[in-house]
């Protein structure tokens, strides 16, 4: 089993709701074992839209991380969310990406792991240094907690 940690946004329809039904359907693919508390965010990148709720969480899975990100969009259809190749980072009932996945370093078209962003986004890095501030990215050699106070 591997463990992994996910990031979690939402800012349309009810966002709680979202975010609770999305951990519910996480169960199926794996064990959850913590999640961060919720935070109201501003949206970074594509400002012409509604404020966010974040929050993060920890599994274990023994998906691989090409499988995971194809359950990962599976919960996110199931949700409503659609894709809009004209409006990038736009509104979304929910969005689920992989932060970590153990401490490899994983490289396809379709999958960048550790998440490329992640040392820059705070919204992600809350909730995460809710639950393990001192997991560490495996490339930077930084733990949550350090990163997210240089931010």
């Amino acid at each position: 089993m591997k463990k992994v940690l996910l990031a979690l946004g939402s800012n349309l329809g009810n966002r709680i709701q979202n975010i609770n039904t999305s951990l519910k359907l996480l169960k199926s693919v794996g064990n959850v074992i913590d999640t961060g508390l919720l935070y109201e965010t501003k949206p970074a990148y594509n400002e012409n839209q509604g404020g966010f709720l974040n929050s993060a969480v920890m599994i274990e899975t023994s998906l691989e991380p090409d499988s995971l990100l194809q359950k990962c969009k599976e919960i996110e259809r199931t949700l409503g969310r659609t894709y809009n190749p004209n409006v990038p980072k736009g509104p979304r009932v929910i969005d689920i990406d992989i932060v970590f996945y153990d401490n490899v370093n994983y490289q396809t078209e379709n999958l960048t792991i550790p998440h490329p962003a992640v040392q820059e986004r705070d919204f992600v890095l809350a909730p995460l240094r809710d639950f393990c501030p001192e997991w560490k990215h495996p490339i930077l050699n930084k733990t949550i907690e350090v990163s997210v106070l240089l931010c």
